[in-house]
């Protein structure tokens, strides 16, 4: 089941009209978001992000768009997908309604949420082969806008790809600047000994949910210092660790890059206490 602005209905009888501003225009906005067990993990951040998202994009905010409200819709959405007791992968989607060309004639917006299951409760260490490669045939733009999560999103479709058809797990996006930003489906963290670097904001990652929160959890934990700060190609063969996150899989060890083989006893760490805070926080 589909939930288009309130109303749940089967996905052939949803339908997008020609003139839909986030198809023609990229108009929209979104949050993927992780539900397990009748809870939505790390909502509050995900209802301001959207908030702010929605703001930069100049959309009007209705009134019915409180925590209270979208967390129910959400939970509603689950609900006619399968058992509460699952977990899901849940997109809610925001567009600017139609009318105007580049100039739109309204600033109202429509949502629809989807969900489908997920195979585990809650976030698992994955051992699996997972080698990356530099994407360079285009470059994200360090700014505001790539740190949203609208649905201008054609890099991470060509770099993903061209990591299919390499045989790649995942790629790094640069900037314009030749700085790494990010994965294609998530953050990236750099693990040198005490010392964990992940970019900033600045230089066009994704102001990510899950980046938040490991971000928290390193505040808390003495044996480890975190530099937010730029990334250099040139360090990723010198760091003991690299790990990836996104609210979906939570933390994704890379094990190759190029000719650079990695651990992940950093990243399995946090995992753990990432588990803890998904089920307390």
């Amino acid at each position: 089941m589909i939930n288009h602005n309130g109303h749940l209905l089967s996905a052939t009888e949803t339908t997008i009209s020609f003139a839909n501003r986030g198809l023609n225009y990229g108009d929209a906005v979104f949050e993927t978001i992780r539900v397990s067990a009748g809870k939505v993990l790390f909502w509050e951040d995900h209802y301001f992000r959207l908030m702010a998202s929605m703001r930069i994009m100049r959309m009007e905010i209705p009134m019915t768009f409180t925590p209270e409200f979208l967390e129910s819709e959400i939970l509603k959405t689950v609900q006619s997908v399968g058992e509460s007791k699952h977990a899901y992968r849940v997109k809610l989607l925001v567009w600017r309604n139609e009318g105007g060309k580049y100039t739109p004639t309204s600033k109202d917006v429509s949502f629809i949420i989807t969900g489908e299951v997920l195979a585990t409760p809650f976030y698992t260490s994955n051992d699996d082969r997972y080698e990356v490669e530099l994407f360079k045939d285009h470059y994200v733009t360090a700014g505001l806008l790539s740190t949203l999560k609208s649905n201008n999103r054609i890099i991470n479709v060509l770099g993903s790809i061209y990591a299919k058809e390499n045989d790649y797990a995942n790629c790094f996006l640069l900037n314009e600047k030749k700085q790494v930003v990010e994965a294609l489906n998530g953050n990236i963290f750099l693990v040198n000994g005490y010392k964990i670097k992940t970019p900033p904001t600045t230089d066009g990652c994704l102001n990510g949910i899950l980046r938040k929160q490991i971000i928290k959890i390193l505040g808390q934990v003495p044996d480890y210092i975190l530099e937010e700060t730029s990334v250099s190609p040139f360090e990723l063969q010198k760091a003991d660790e690299i790990f990836i996150t996104n609210t979906i899989i939570g933390i994704q060890p890379v094990t190759k890059y190029r000719k650079k083989e990695y651990g992940n006893t950093v990243a399995k760490e946090l995992l753990q206490k990432l588990n803890v805070k998904a089920r307390l926080g």
